[in-house]
């Protein structure tokens, strides 16, 4: 039944947003987690923007875009704790409102700030849970979201085209390699080189293709922590996959 759930959560969520990594469970999770509206969030290459669902209809609109689009916001569902087994027998009554509208916007490169405005029910205003304002020169008084300074981390797709670049973090002096199906699972093919004192990096160029893959270090398999997509493989054990187009 939970894994019914998340698919079909993934399918509710995922359509409603664009170029935010909506795949990865930890996006979804947290907009689970969300207990009411409140404080726009930056989370991962997003702001979560939140209105509560007492409201017909509520939509934004950005400064830097000259306030010439509106995203809708759309209702945030989410699983019915309370699901009967009759119900859950005829798959009926799954989800539940949250009683939250939300809107997640990709953050455009080098942004420190978000200017903005909601249109709530037909009308232009400031965002009721967020404090922080600013009154422009012309009187207009705009919501405003501080972007923090955010590091991106290493990332298993920052290699030359054709090819995977295997990273992995660990204590100085170590072995670690690197298996999956492009080598037929040979956990002793493929060693990742110490670069600097416990880190360790790998660039396999590799056909264009799916790959599933994990570390071997000191006897065990470990997921790539810098790559969020995995999936099961046939053995019923997880690996990290990546995708070479």
């Amino acid at each position: 039944m939970k894994t019914i759930t998340v698919i079909g959560l993934l399918m509710l969520i995922i359509g409603t947003i664009g170029a935010v990594d909506t795949e990865s469970y930890q996006f979804i999770d947290h907009l689970l987690s969300l207990s009411g509206p409140g404080l726009p969030e930056v989370f991962e290459d997003g702001v979560i923007f939140t209105a509560s669902a007492s409201y017909r209809r509520v939509g934004i609109a950005f400064a830097h875009e000259g306030f010439a689009k509106v995203y809708w916001f759309r209702k945030l569902i989410i699983p019915n704790d309370n699901l009967t087994p009759e119900a859950e027998r005829k798959k009926q009554d799954l989800y539940v409102d949250s009683g939250i509208l939300f809107h997640v916007y990709t953050l455009p490169d080098h942004t420190q700030e978000l200017e903005y405005r909601l249109i709530i029910d037909g009308l232009w205003t400031t965002d009721p849970g967020n404090p922080v304002s600013r009154l422009d020169p012309s009187g207009l008084l705009y919501s405003v979201v501080s972007i923090p300074v955010l590091h991106k981390p290493p990332s298993t797709f920052d290699a030359p085209p054709g090819s995977l670049s295997f990273i992995y973090n660990g204590d100085p002096g170590e072995t670690v390699t690197v298996a999956g199906t492009f080598n037929g699972w040979d956990p002793f093919m493929y060693t990742l080189q110490e670069k600097k004192p416990g880190y360790y990096s790998l660039i396999l160029p590799l056909p264009p293709g799916t790959y599933q893959y994990v570390f071997f270090h000191r006897g065990q398999r470990i997921l790539d922590p810098y790559n969020p997509n995995r999936v099961y493989t046939k053995d019923g054990k997880t690996a990290s996959i990546a995708v070479i187009r």
